[in-house]
């Protein structure tokens, strides 16, 4: 997908997600305005490079989750 559409995708997500529910993304490039939105809201998020280089987000709600060990890596 063309920028900014794939952010535009995961706020719209983010906002309408419960603290049960869990944003998880797997893209080329790691996510900065995603995650600087993420902060700002104070919720959980962990992220991830693999060794393809990918990168894997991991976003909720519940600020008191274990993202790391929810995406065990």
């Amino acid at each position: 997908m063309a920028h900014p559409i794939p952010l535009q995708l995961a706020l719209n997500h983010l906002q309408a997600m419960s603290k049960e529910e869990y944003l998880y993304m797997i893209h080329r490039k790691k996510p900065i305005p995603l995650i600087e939105v993420a902060k700002e809201k104070e919720f959980a998020h962990f992220t991830h490079q693999d060794n393809k280089e990918n990168w894997h987000i991991l976003i909720c709600k519940n600020s008191q989750a274990d993202l790391e060990e929810l995406l065990d890596v």
